[in-house]
């Protein structure tokens, strides 16, 4: 597979395609090894770190050392049967895993905040205890 592979180098590749891979949908026990065995026969595997906690379970990272490597572990295995359950194979987006990750934090220190002061989350509420009226705008 890889060495029909590498006729295709020329080949412009879309901005979302990179060597990193996100696998969603995999079974909770499947093994390191296992991933290597499904994954490899695509190209070189530089890294694949499975998920084990309650919320990274059935999720994993799968880095290849070649992008097109990569590409092609991403179309052939996409929909993959793995112990009656269908892989998910997408390509790692960093920055919306960073905008996620930012949009929680501030959620949750807006609670903080919320909570340390007595603040409730409707405004409209808020003003009419206080007195206030705004008009609205149409």
């Amino acid at each position: 597979m890889a060495m029909a592979n590498r006729q295709n180098r020329g080949a412009k590749l879309p901005p979302e395609v990179n060597r990193i891979l996100y696998i969603k949908n995999l079974p909770y026990k499947i093994t390191t090894e296992e991933m290597y065995e499904i994954f490899g026969k695509f190209g070189a595997v530089r890294q694949i770190r499975v998920g084990n906690t309650a919320e990274t379970r059935g999720t994993a990272f799968v880095v290849y050392e070649d992008i097109f490597d990569a590409k092609t572990a991403c179309e052939h295995l996409s929909g993959y049967n793995v112990s009656n359950r269908y892989l998910v194979v997408l390509y790692y987006q960093a920055t919306k895993a960073w905008k996620r990750m930012d949009t929680e934090k501030a959620r949750a220190k807006l609670e903080d905040i919320k909570e340390r002061y007595g603040i409730g989350g409707d405004i409209d509420k808020e003003k009419e205890k206080m007195g206030i009226y705004t008009p609205r705008r149409n």
